[in-house]
């Protein structure tokens, strides 16, 4: 449940993982949640306040729980979650209810109105190439509000978040960021914001319906057989069933996926699934060539300067550059470079790692 890439790392978590590492025992068999170990981290930080958290914390205050607006289904899973919260404590705070009267401010006192903001409030944690490694609660960037276009990404190194501006922000204009994948149709993406975050977005994106046309294009029993076979890719995905999932991919993309272009939303999430499965079973070329196919839907979808199309053109690149296809690795990292060196800063690690793949790339060249 918690491991480390090497001693020193380990031994540089222990004075937060000192506390939650007796708790994790006493629960066994049973894992507790992400945002069951989020919730006792906030309480162990509290009940141990230090100069640089207890401030940031306090301000959980000011956040919503949404218990009020929320489904009795929905409420009904965080009564299951606050149970685990108060059983995976025992070890470390006997007398939950003391404590945190003492250590929490009054609305967090309550472990269900707790595990209800940090449920609404906490961070998805990414590495560089925005693949999901965690969850953190960062409470002053939770009080930003929701865009399906926003002006700032968040840029995680490590777990230290960056809000970064990708559009030109007048003095005063709001900041804004996405607290959802954007790469969905607009009822779905209101659907999954009512349901996590309690609200109809209503930003321009949605009101204008701008990407949906396109995103359905193409012929609609062959798009509608491409989506209805999504789910079970994605079990084999998090199987690591990467040769069911490659042969899935393929069977379908030839059998029906001539019939919708590249850029339908269904195609373009198998593409990317094929690809993963191409890498993971080694198959540079052809993963090569299925991640070319994605690149002019995610310019589309994804507009400039955008994480997570920076990111797609770095994977393409490292392909090419792998495959000896030096000019075209160095042209396609000079393109990710364009997007990332904004979204990520030049002082991001996976922004020196791209440099350092273009300057490779240059001495290949000039040899």
């Amino acid at each position: 449940m918690a491991r480390y890439c090497n001693i020193t790392c380990q031994k540089r978590a222990w004075s937060g993982h000192k506390r939650e590492c007796k708790c994790l025992r006493s629960l066994l068999p049973r894992i507790p949640t992400d945002s069951v170990r989020l919730a006792a981290r906030l309480i162990f930080a509290l009940l141990s306040p230090s100069k640089s958290n207890t401030e940031e914390l306090y301000t959980l205050e000011e956040h919503e729980s949404h218990l009020s607006s929320m489904s009795e289904q929905k409420k009904q899973g965080l009564f299951q979650l606050a149970s685990m919260l108060q059983l995976y404590l025992q070890q470390e705070v006997p007398d939950p209810a003391q404590e945190m009267t003492s250590a929490l401010p009054p609305s967090c006192q309550e472990p269900l109105n707790l595990i209800a903001k940090v449920t609404c409030n906490c961070f998805t944690i990414s590495d560089g190439e925005l693949q999901e490694i965690g969850v953190g609660l960062y409470p002053s960037l939770s009080l930003l509000n929701h865009d399906c276009r926003p002006n700032c990404v968040m840029v995680f190194e490590g777990t230290k978040l960056q809000l970064r501006a990708v559009q030109d922000i007048n003095p005063e204009e709001e900041l804004t960021i996405s607290y959802i994948e954007t790469l969905s149709l607009t009822e779905d993406r209101q659907r999954q914001l009512e349901e996590q975050y309690h609200f109809t977005c209503h930003c321009q994106r949605c009101d204008c319906q701008d990407t949906d046309r396109l995103m359905l294009s193409g012929e609609e029993s062959a798009s509608r057989l491409l989506k209805e076979a999504l789910p079970k890719l994605e079990g084999l995905r998090t199987e690591s069933d990467w040769q069911a999932l490659l042969e899935s991919c393929r069977h379908l993309l030839s059998t029906v996926g001539g019939d919708v272009p590249e850029e339908n939303l269904y195609k373009l999430r198998m593409t990317d699934m094929a690809v993963d499965a191409f890498i993971q079973l080694g198959l540079w070329e052809e993963a090569l060539g299925y991640g070319k196919k994605t690149l002019p839907a995610y310019r589309q979808y994804y507009p400039d300067p955008h994480p997570v199309h920076g990111v797609q053109l770095m994977r393409v690149g490292k392909l090419q550059h792998y495959l000896e296809n030096i000019k075209d690795a160095f042209d396609t990292f000079r393109q990710a470079y364009e997007i990332l060196k904004l979204t990520h800063g030049d002082d991001h690690p996976l922004t020196a790692e791209l440099l350092m793949k273009m300057k490779e790339c240059r001495t290949e060249m000039d040899q």
